[in-house]
């Protein structure tokens, strides 16, 4: 058995929306040449995954036959979407070989589960997957099918009983919690800076599921300027406790980058070395959990040098066994690359923070409810911990 799979395939370029939009694919690209230039990949119990094309079978466990058919006209004709099911919008532009090159992220983040629940691999990685805004019937917010929704209901339909999805974008994952709003099998968690100020506009605490599946949506609605310390913490806060409780057989994360300061469409400030602290926290919690079980998507991120490349080599570098010491050089071979097709000045090491601790004041250790983020915790904790027989002060 292969310790771990990283889904990898150029073909991920082919989903691009075009010259000027965030989610350039180019973030892919650089990610995949540092990770190789780090020397993450190709070692005999890496596996490098090609992607596979999602069916339309597949699709439809989550999504509607009117998404997928407008998608597909879209492909041949871009003008004919005209903001159908989400597609056309400025958010999410149609373009040609839309279909195909959405069902490529869809297809390796099935694979990837695929493998993990039957045993084939312990834990895999998907840096195209993570699309966690689409809807069953619509696309949104960059993502026109939500790989993640799909490969999390493959594994109910393969018999897992309790799957943790945490996703640590700085977006609320509403498009994975709506799909499983009403379904006691999985427990969403969400960190991301508040609605009040960012898109999508949901993610409150008060929001924790349907009423057939109460407190299985756990949202944790940071203030904007939050940063490393308070990110952490809140991380630390309410995930474990309530990830025990709940007693999950495999993790799903989502890690979007773009809580990182340098990101150009949100307001948190957390660094490199937070985002890696982060990483490893989650696969703790997989193999304190689950033996070990633990798929790993990425998601948002639009600094698309600074931020993307670095942030997921470290995520790589975790799931393969080999994290990155945030204080690594970044290798000179990826700077050249970098500053002969893009321009631009490369950071010169893997972290940001020059070697400098992050000290994270543990929340049982007492909270003050006059800092902004200790408020949102609490209030996280107050509306899900109850229902789960966990005292929100105490536990």
């Amino acid at each position: 058995m292969t310790s771990s799979w990283v889904m990898w395939d150029e073909r991920y370029a082919a989903y691009d929306f075009g010259l000027g939009h965030p989610m350039h694919p180019s973030r892919l690209l650089l990610t995949h040449r540092l990770a190789l230039d780090l020397g993450l990949l190709g070692h005999e119990d890496v596996r490098l995954v090609p992607a596979r094309h999602a069916t339309d079978d597949e699709l439809l466990t989550v999504h509607t036959r009117d998404l997928v058919e407008v998608v597909r006209e879209a492909s041949a004709d871009p003008s004919a979407a005209r903001g159908r099911q989400g597609v056309g919008t400025e958010d999410t532009p149609a373009f040609d070989g839309m279909h195909d090159a959405s069902t490529l992220a869809v297809g390796a983040t099935l694979e990837a589960c695929r493998a993990v629940w039957s045993g084939e691999t312990v834990r895999a990685c998907n840096i195209a997957g993570g699309l966690h805004h689409a809807m069953p019937q619509a696309a949104s917010g960059f993502c026109v099918y939500n790989d993640i929704a799909v490969g999390i209901q493959h594994l109910l339909d393969s018999g897992a009983e309790r799957v943790l999805y945490l996703d640590l974008d700085v977006h609320h994952g509403d498009g994975v919690e709506r799909c499983f709003w009403n379904d006691p099998r999985v427990m969403t968690v969400s960190i991301h800076e508040t609605g009040r100020a960012l898109f999508p506009g949901t993610g409150f605490p008060g929001d924790t599921g349907g009423p057939r599946a109460p407190d299985t949506a756990v949202n944790i609605a940071l203030p904007p300027g939050t940063g490393d310390e308070g990110w952490l913490r809140a991380y630390q806060a309410v995930v474990p406790t309530l990830a025990r409780a709940f007693d999950p057989q495999i993790v799903v994360s989502q890690h979007g980058c773009d809580c990182h300061y340098a990101d150009p469409l949100a307001h948190l400030a957390v660094s490199m070395e937070a985002l890696a602290v982060a990483y490893g926290w989650v696969r703790d919690l997989a193999d304190d959990l689950t033996e070990g079980r633990w798929v790993a998507l990425g998601g948002g991120g639009y600094e698309l040098v600074e931020v993307v490349p670095r942030a997921w080599s470290h995520l790589i570098g975790v799931v393969t066994g080999r994290p990155v010491d945030p204080t690594t050089p970044v290798p000179e071979t990826w700077r050249r690359h970098v500053e002969e097709v893009y321009g631009q000045d490369a950071p010169r090491t893997m972290g940001d923070r020059g070697g400098r601790e992050i000290r994270v004041g543990r929340w049982e250790g007492g909270h003050d409810l006059d800092d902004p983020v200790d408020l949102a915790v609490m209030a996280t904790r107050r509306a899900c911990f109850p229902g789960w027989g966990l005292d929100p002060y105490l536990d």
